[in-house]
């Protein structure tokens, strides 16, 4: 299967791009990080206006009418930009919720008996009673515990979950590239040492394998496609922001720098559901459903 975008994508993936470059940029992230993750009200309407919740709702509905590979394009890039939020709920949200299309209203929902960005919530998806705020590792993704499950794992929350993956992973991978680059010791840029070469070349072949996992499953919406791609996603993220740690080396565990967080979001993202152990049943039993 052949994943080559069209021009109507890649001119999505840009302009999501170019959109979050102007509005969230380095600046606005570490700002972000300073005030404790406060969600910005004016972002997330800018981005109800440039049509990123109501992406998949019908045009008759006021949406714009793509379907899941153009939404897993722009939760790529804003994974790749650690825009903070809770992106997915809200997008899932967009045809049910008066005012998530347009970003006027925040949704929140409970996912594995998490639940991200509840004090910022208009509306909350799940059952939150007795819910206990925990101390995030990640300074941009509020956390709260809710004691009962949140039920079946959405398939679409998985994939999108894997698509904002992919998106930190392909970035990490960038970071690492540029640094061993300009990075000189004993008077060679870094990237010509062998092992920092195997690194970068092993954060390339995990973002790689993700994407294909990640694009295949967007288009067929498979469940076992949708298993694979994420537990993918979540280790090319993962392994591929510890490596570019490793790259920097104790310059990237800085507030300056942007790699640690990466890391740390990656690392919350495991946490949803759909990830790990789950993700491992959930694609045994896909496959072992196609060999009957």
């Amino acid at each position: 299967m052949r994943f080559r975008l069209t021009d109507d994508q890649r001119a999505l993936r840009e302009g999501v791009r170019g959109l979050l470059a102007r509005r969230f940029g380095p600046q606005e992230l570490r700002a972000a990080v300073v005030h404790g993750g406060r969600l910005d009200r004016a972002l997330w309407r800018e981005l109800g206006e440039a049509g990123f919740f109501a992406l998949r709702l019908p045009e008759a509905q006021g949406g714009v009418g793509l379907g899941l590979p153009e939404a897993v394009l722009a939760f790529e890039e804003a994974g790749r930009a650690l825009l903070p939020g809770p992106l997915i709920a809200t997008h899932l949200a967009a045809g049910t919720v008066p005012g998530a299309a347009g970003g006027e209203a925040v949704v929140a929902r409970v996912d594995g008996g998490l639940v991200e960005w509840l004090p910022d919530a208009d509306v909350v998806r799940g059952e939150v009673r007795g819910a206990v705020e925990l101390r995030s590792v990640d300074p941009l993704t509020p956390l709260h515990r809710v004691p009962h499950s949140s039920g079946g794992t959405d398939p679409e929350v998985v994939l999108l979950t894997a698509a904002e993956q992919l998106g930190s992973a392909g970035r990490t991978c960038g970071l690492a590239v540029q640094h061993a680059r300009v990075r000189e010791q004993f008077g060679r840029p870094i990237g010509a040492f062998q092992a920092v070469q195997h690194l970068c070349a092993e954060l390339l072949v995990r973002l790689e394998t993700a994407r294909a996992a990640v694009y295949a499953a967007a288009v067929t919406a498979d469940p076992a496609d949708i298993a694979a791609a994420r537990l993918l996603a979540d280790e090319a993220a993962v392994r591929g922001a510890r490596d570019c740690l490793q790259v920097h080396g104790g310059m990237g565990f800085t507030w300056e720098s942007e790699v640690h967080l990466h890391l740390k979001r990656a690392w919350v993202r495991s946490r949803r559901a759909g990830g790990g152990t789950e993700g491992e049943e959930l694609l045994a039993c896909g496959l072992a459903a196609g060999q009957q």
